[in-house]
């Protein structure tokens, strides 16, 4: 799980992770943007832009030629984009790797946009969009970060309005790919059985000629509220789901490691607090979980859960309580020690293939800037104390920090936002 990152003079950065002995190879190309770096009027373009990267290429003019070759190499392949990055990949058999890489290097830096296929996939999109909205667990993370961050980037969704989807140009694609997919904003990952001179070799030769333009940031995320807030996205579904949501800290701050125990305690593996307590005591829900999403310069602690309408004030009201203990009374040093192996156990358990490797490190690249080994992690987690997860919960649940978001045929709000309070 070692790893080699170089940074080129044109300001790409290379990042190989070897695992010697491993059958497959994964090529991962991240840019740093995504939805938190667009405009009200651009929102959904990252996205809409990663889809229109497989359409064709200067060197395969057609999608088909794409995903022949893909397949023709038993590879799995496909791509993403988030709020701060959008990344496409492939992975396949090591003795692939030249002809993998080059595939990846092309769709990445020589797509062609073609009009014909962009009115396409305005219709696959759209359809994406209803499948979204189909999908109230989904959904409600969307309604939550409206909630949290209003009409700014960081609250507006990933994939983006209709109206923008059916208005977008073949210009605009053009215009904030060139501003956006360039050296700086590059990071190349390989993880496999692959040299690091091997790999340099590659990105040299396929990525000599990538513009060099000066990187474009974002908006910073300004965090405002002073009481608790809810937002209901009213839909008849059989299930209520709701995520109950504190402000949290960037990926930079140095209490992630406390703040990670605390979700382990509260809401990880069923042995966890919120699992005991709502399905095996209360028989309430299905699912319930706690994790903390961190961002280059914000993070989000959020529990979410799936149940019954009649029982919303119920549960809502013991999530509070539990969130209220921790910062109150210290974790014992059984569950202290319980929180930490399981921890380790799912870092190292979720680092078993190349895909996991590389999207690790590049998490790691695009919020934090600096990369730490799994077992360097694994150290500062082991390093917390009660006292580090008492004064992170006291920092973290308070009523000026809280927030509420539901999907579901919720009819009375007004008893639910008087249940809305720590207090």
């Amino acid at each position: 799980m070692n790893f080699k990152k170089i940074t080129l003079p044109s300001g790409l950065r290379v990042i190989t992770v070897p695992t010697q002995g491993n059958p497959s190879v994964m090529v991962l190309v991240v840019v740093e943007t995504g939805s938190n770096y667009e405009t009200k009027s651009q929102n959904g373009l990252s996205h809409f832009l990663e889809h229109m990267c497989f359409k064709s290429t200067t060197k395969r003019p057609k999608a088909s030629d794409i995903a022949r070759e893909l397949d023709n190499l038993g590879a799995q392949n496909n791509a993403f984009t988030s709020n701060e990055l959008t990344g496409y990949y492939a992975k396949a058999a090591k003795k692939h790797f030249i002809k993998l890489f080059e595939i990846i290097s092309d769709l990445y830096l020589n797509p062609t946009l073609p009009a014909e296929d962009l009115e396409k996939e305005r219709g696959v999109i759209l359809e994406e969009i209803s499948m979204y909205e189909d999908l109230p667990q989904r959904k409600v993370w969307e309604v939550l970060s409206e909630l949290m961050y209003g009409d700014t980037p960081a609250g507006r969704p990933v994939i983006g309005p209709r109206e923008n989807i059916k208005r977008f140009t073949r210009d605009e694609f053009a215009h904030y790919r060139a501003a956006h997919y360039v050296a700086s904003k590059t990071i190349v990952i390989v993880a496999g059985d692959v040299s690091e001179k091997t790999v340099l070799t590659e990105v040299k030769k396929h990525f000599k000629d990538i513009p060099r333009h000066k990187r474009l940031s974002k908006l910073a995320v300004k965090e405002k509220q002073k009481s608790p807030r809810l937002l209901i996205h009213r839909k008849k579904t059989d299930q209520t789901h709701m995520v109950l949501a504190f402000r949290g800290y960037g990926a930079k701050d140095k209490r992630i490691p406390a703040i990670a125990v605390l979700v382990e305690v509260l809401g990880k593996g069923m042995s966890s607090r919120l699992f005991t307590k709502l399905r095996d005591e209360m028989g309430a829900c299905y699912y319930v979980k706690a994790l903390h999403e961190e961002y280059t310069d914000h993070g989000v602690f959020a529990i979410s859960t799936g149940i019954n309408v009649s029982r919303t004030k119920e549960v809502l009201k013991v999530l509070l309580e539990e969130c209220a203990k921790l910062s109150k009374v210290p974790v014992s040093n059984e569950e202290l020690q319980k929180a930490k192996e399981h921890n380790a156990g799912h870092l190292y358990m979720g680092l078993e293939t190349t895909d996991a490797l590389a999207e690790f490190y590049a998490g790691q690249e695009v919020s934090v800037g600096k990369l730490k080994k799994p077992q360097e992690l694994e150290k500062e987690i082991r390093k917390v104390t009660a006292g580090d997860v008492m004064k992170v919960a006291k920092d973290i649940f308070k009523n000026e920090k809280l927030n509420l978001a539901i999907v579901g045929d919720i009819s009375n709000e007004k008893m639910i936002k008087k249940a809305l309070s720590l207090k």
